[in-house]
């Protein structure tokens, strides 16, 4: 009886039968720089050559299928940064979209057995040397266009994901026997891991996997994909705004988070200030509503960034994207919260008019007070 070691085994010798002949590895860094990029005034600051990225269609797509507005490329030349035996390539593409998002993506030429991806994969998890660089670059890019960034703040978080796109593989196997035969060693290359992996690690690794012809095959996991596609620019389009999307929601996320501790601090103060002037919450509104709209127009901007009705094919390649990186789940709690925030203002609100109302009645007694009293102190008779 065959144990898992000796299907791993027998999986990872076949894996080194199987060469690729060629490909390319795709390491994306996905950063926030600001509240929006004005993409055409960016490109007349750079002087670098820039091109608007669009997706190319290498199938029947209608013409509205685009970005809403198409981010702008910015191509640097970059001296080769070795990890393991594979360097990366003359170039890095860094790729600006107009909600305040920026993805750096570095790419590695790959060839050679399919089982030898394992040790790259390891070596570029949370990689400190491209990391770093991704960051430098971002923040020299950000300096240069500083005029067009609204409201520019680096944030912390950074998302990261790797894409081994295989050209030619040979032999050239049949898709669905690679994902069967190979799914151990594809599960350490999508997981980053050297040792074997349980079945049920192996399973939910290989899980999301979409194929358009009998010659391709997409599989997705959270922090890597593999693409098996000799013209697959469409499919990492997508899977590159997905990372891009996920970083977007992460840091809305936080902020709303804060947004919702600075209302509960706003309403902590207004509980002692209980006989605070009309007017003094006037502040404190206007910071909570610059908030909420802060939150649903970047809410708005990154999920009508890219409409992919018009193609069912990468609409699916989006939709599996989008459950491996639970947005559906980051969209839930961003709006639940954005309610909450909305809620606050709405109780804030009406106490500041209730206040509002109580003093102008108190103005409304005393003036009657004041034109019954005003005969008699007029008509008092003085000494």
């Amino acid at each position: 009886m065959m144990t898992l070691d000796d299907a791993a085994m027998t999986g990872g010798e076949a894996a080194l039968r199987l060469q690729i002949r060629r490909g390319v590895c795709h390491v994306l860094f996905a950063y926030d720089v600001g509240m929006a990029i004005d993409l055409d005034e960016t490109e007349r600051r750079i002087r670098e050559m820039t091109q608007r990225a669009t997706i190319k269609h290498k199938r029947r797509a209608p013409r509205y299928f685009e970005y809403r507005p198409a981010p702008v490329r910015v191509t640097h030349e970059a001296a080769p940064v070795l990890i393991g035996r594979y360097q990366t390539g003359p170039t890095v593409d860094a790729l600006l979209y107009d909600f305040g998002g920026v993805s750096i993506t570095y790419h590695f030429p790959i060839d050679g057995p399919l089982g030898e991806l394992v040790t790259l994969s390891a070596d570029l998890y949370d990689n400190p040397v491209l990391l770093a660089d991704s960051r430098r670059r971002v923040e020299e890019l950000v300096t240069a266009i500083q005029a067009a960034v609204r409201r520019p703040l680096f944030s912390d978080f950074v998302e990261t994901y790797t894409i081994f796109q295989i050209e030619q593989l040979a032999p050239a196997p049949d898709v669905n026997d690679l994902v069967t035969t190979h799914a151990a060693v594809i599960a350490q290359i999508l997981r980053s891991e050297g040792v074997a992996l349980s079945q049920q690690e192996i399973a939910d690794a290989t899980s999301v996997h979409i194929s358009f012809s009998a010659r391709d095959v997409t599989i997705i996991d959270w922090d890597a994909a593999l693409v098996i596609d000799p013209d697959a620019e469409d499919v990492l389009a997508v899977l590159e705004f997905a990372n891009v999307e996920l970083l977007e929601m992460r840091h809305l996320d936080q902020q709303l988070d804060d947004a919702l501790d600075q209302a509960y601090e706003a309403i902590a103060r207004r509980t002692w200030r209980r006989f605070a002037l009309p007017g003094s919450s006037r502040a404190d509104l206007r910071r909570i509503a610059r908030l909420q709209v802060d939150g649903a127009i970047l809410f708005e901007g990154v999920n009508n960034a890219l409409k992919l009705l018009g193609d069912q094919y990468l609409a699916r390649v989006y939709r599996l994207a989008s459950q491996r990186f639970h947005l559906g789940e980051w969209d839930a709690s961003i709006l639940r919260k954005l309610e909450t925030l909305e809620s606050i203002y709405a109780k804030m609100s009406d106490v500041a008019t209730g206040r509002r109302m109580e003093v102008l009645e108190w103005i409304i007694i005393l003036l009657i007070a004041a034109s019954i009293l005003i005969p008699f102190l007029s008509g008092a008779p003085t000494h």
